[in-house]
């Protein structure tokens, strides 16, 4: 007992963390912060054997007025019952209901008075300085039959209480009229509407959430009826539509799906060149040139005509209406499919725009469907829109806009480039991997901006990459932490919203990619996770267990720091010591060798002159004494061991983990012949002592120095502590001084 006990005490004292350390279980398992699995989705990430989602169809009809820029619809709904539930009611979302008089999305924003502020942003102080009125205008709502439902309207959701039960296995017929003022987008904002062109006077309409649409009702948490005010997405379930667009006979309309009556609606011209792209793969084919869309924009046709589009298995519809539009096209290989790339864009996107759209969507294309699936629908579209980035099924707006003049800078350049890819690539993420955006931004915005990294990376030459990229994440890792909030935040209330639903996230998968997990293991894992949730309602427990069950490493610790967590990346090479084995009866420089500890030198600030030139401590080896061996004695050679640690250099370096977020160290040691090595070491090292380990390493040549995370590549906050013997670390402000200089 008494030998057990001293033990006890060497434990105690091994592990404790000292009075201001708090053991924070960096290493258990996530357990119960994650949904049980169950029979619908699995504990390896997967749809379970009985999984199921709802369907909701549309035949839809709209007339867009370009007199009064308003909008009039009829739909047809027919909503399946997949649940193994029967339905006493359903719910809509009546989205532009948040720019209604009585929206909460101002009553919920805080404002505050200060001196000389902007007069627009005086219209937060109170709801009625703008002439416009939003909201959807219902006009009808009626069963299969013709007779009225019963509805109640709450803000931006509709709950339409049926007559009898929607039972399992059942579907219903429903009938919705409506109509709605379209928003001035550059002087309202909004992810849709209109842009007003004076000299011409011409509109530009990007039109998305124009529609009353279904609610998704899961088995996670039933229908999901969170209102919405402005910052979470939108959580739809998947349909076919046909959809009736009617508008002045000289406009051009991209839209989801395909068009189906395109000899009623394109020239004899327009439709030889439309025909002669589906065939083009290596530059795209201009459809409407800009004399052709010039001209229309001073005929303004006051007939109209009405295009008719089919999609197959989306989420949602938009479409963008202008007789102002360049149209241009590329077909694209991908797998045994050939998508049309296309761009649309009025005179003042060139020459931009139809020198990088359409190659850009060609880009997002190839690159997202060797990280995920290959893309399945027939076209990809990408329509100019002054200052917006917005994405639905097949199509999304994008700014990036030359001056009067045509020219533009390389920031503009990139900066519209990066756009396209990104809201391209959300045909991926969450079109068909199709997660809750009014719940977990991340899920989309996140992981859509890590493939947008790699399309970046790897489709063009040296792109100035904004996110992904670890050292561009410091600041806001480091940042004052109260106003930074984890990643799993719900999307309306995070701070910082494009760092902390963009940025991090796709920081974070960058460096379990390249640090964490190595490309192999990730892009398996990343690419079963695509393909088990495509055309599938994923959540983030679905995600987390599948990379980690498609790559057999336990990644529990990592998604606990970088997504439940505010801490951020700060080791610190805190302390080293240099040793090399004793040996008898040999003098170093006159003097006897000593077996005490040769500290080089700690951290601290005022170990600035702390180095190797102090030269190594001895220590002695001796012969293990057999109770360590027993009967396996005569196997091991103690003096062949000790010989060939002789001739070794050892180096005990302790590390201080400074901000809480446990990573792989990652070190450079610099020997004096100029050589290099580079030793990683994983996470797992910290599971012990989250906030300070100590390791032996040894290496025939000698140190000069070591240098932690020599690539920066784990968004290390405080390179200021990462090399032995200390450097100066020049401060962001004496860079931009050198720079100037």
């Amino acid at each position: 007992m008494k030998n057990v006990f001293l033990v006890s005490l060497l434990l105690i004292s091994f592990f404790s963390f000292g009075q201001d350390q708090e053991w924070k279980q960096k290493f258990e398992q996530l357990g119960q912060t994650l949904p049980t699995p169950n029979e619908y989705r699995t504990g390896a990430g997967a749809p379970g054997p009985k999984y199921w989602q709802q369907q909701a169809d549309y035949k839809i009809s709209i007339t867009l007025n370009d007199e009064k820029q308003t909008i009039s619809g009829k739909e047809e709904v027919t909503y399946h019952n997949n649940s193994p539930e029967n339905l006493t009611y359903l719910w809509m979302q009546l989205d532009q209901n948040m720019r209604a008089q009585d929206s909460n999305t101002p009553l919920s924003s805080t404002s505050q008075i200060s001196d000389k502020i902007p007069a627009k942003f005086t219209e937060s102080y109170a709801n009625d300085l703008s002439d416009y009125k939003g909201g959807f205008n219902l006009t009808s709502l009626t069963d299969a039959s013709g007779k009225n439902l019963k509805y109640t309207i709450n803000k931006t959701m509709m709950r339409i209480d049926l007559p009898t039960e929607l039972k399992s296995g059942e579907k219903i017929v429903f009938n919705v009229e409506w109509n709605y003022h379209i928003n001035d987008r550059m002087m309202d904002g909004g992810r849709s509407g209109y842009e007003y062109f004076p000299k011409d006077d011409n509109f530009v309409y990007t039109i998305a959430q124009f529609y009353p649409r279904m609610a998704v009702f899961d088995d996670y948490e039933g229908w999901q009826t969170k209102q919405f005010l402005g910052s979470g997405e939108f959580t739809l379930s998947f349909g076919n539509y046909e959809v009736d667009i009617t508008v002045p006979s000289d406009h051009i309309i991209a839209s989801t799906g395909v068009l189906q009556n395109p000899s009623k609606v394109l020239t004899a011209d327009e439709m030889k060149r439309f025909d002669q792209a589906k065939t083009t793969f290596d530059k795209p084919v201009i459809i409407v040139t800009e004399k052709e869309a010039t001209k229309k924009e001073k005929s303004k046709s006051k007939s109209t005509s009405t295009w008719k589009f089919k999609a197959d298995n989306v989420r949602d519809f938009a479409f963008a209406s202008s007789r102002k539009f360049i149209w241009d096209a590329q077909a694209v290989k991908v797998g045994d499919k050939t998508p049309l790339a296309m761009s649309y864009y009025p005179k003042e996107g060139n020459p931009l725009w139809e020198k990088e759209s359409t190659l850009a969507v060609k880009n997002t294309l190839e690159v997202y469907s060797k990280y995920t699936i290959d893309y399945p629908y027939p076209v990809a579209i990408s329509v100019h829109a002054a200052s917006i980035g917005m994405e639905y099924p097949m199509i999304c707006f994008n700014f990036g806009r030359p001056d009067e003049k045509g020219n533009y800078s390389d920031a503009l350049k990139y900066g519209m480039i990066g756009v396209i890819i990104h809201e391209v690539g959300h045909n991926f993420f969450p079109m068909i991997i199709n997660s809750d955006e009014r719940q977990w931004t991340w899920m989309d915005e996140g992981l859509n901006t890590f493939v947008q990294f790699r399309t970046e990376q790897e489709a063009y030459e040296n792109f100035p990459s904004r996110r992904g990229v670890p050292e561009n994440i410091v600041n806001y890792m480091k940042g004052d932490k109260l106003y930074i909030r984890p990643i799993m935040t719900n999307s309306e209330q995070i701070i910082q919203f494009g760092n902390n639903a963009y940025a991090k996230p796709a920081t974070a998968l960058s460096i379990l990619r390249e640090t964490v997990m190595g490309p192999e293991l990730f892009d398996k894992a990343f690419k079963t996770y695509s393909e088990r949730w495509a055309f599938k309602h994923p959540k983030p427990a679905d995600f987390f267990r599948s990379m980690e069950d498609a790559s057999g490493v336990d990644l529990d610790w990592f998604w606990k720091g970088w997504f439940y967590t505010v801490d951020h990346v700060d080791i610190a090479v805190d302390n080293v010591k240099w040793y090399k084995v004793k040996q008898e009866n040999v003098q170093l420089e006159g003097q006897v060798q000593s077996t005490q500890s040769g500290s080089l030198g700690k951290g601290g600030n005022d170990e600035k002159a702390a180095d190797f030139s102090k030269g190594p401590s001895f220590f002695s080896v001796s012969e293990t004494p057999d109770r360590f061996y027993g009967e396996f004695k005569a196997r091991v050679n103690d003096k062949e061991i000790i010989k060939k640690l002789s001739e070794k250099n050892f180096y005990e370096v302790t590390f201080k983990n400074i901000g809480g977020l446990v990573m792989p160290i990652i070190l450079e040691f610099t020997f004096t012949d100029g050589t290099k090595e580079k030793v990683t070491l994983p996470a797992e090292i910290w599971r012990m002592n989250e906030y300070e380990v100590t390791k032996v390493f040894s290496f025939k040549k000698e140190v000069t120095n070591i240098v932690l995370d020599p690539s920066k590549e784990t968004a290390d906050t405080n390179e200021g502590d990462n090399a032995f013997p200390r450097v100066e670390v020049k401060s962001q402000f004496d860079k931009f001084n050198d720079k100037k200089n």
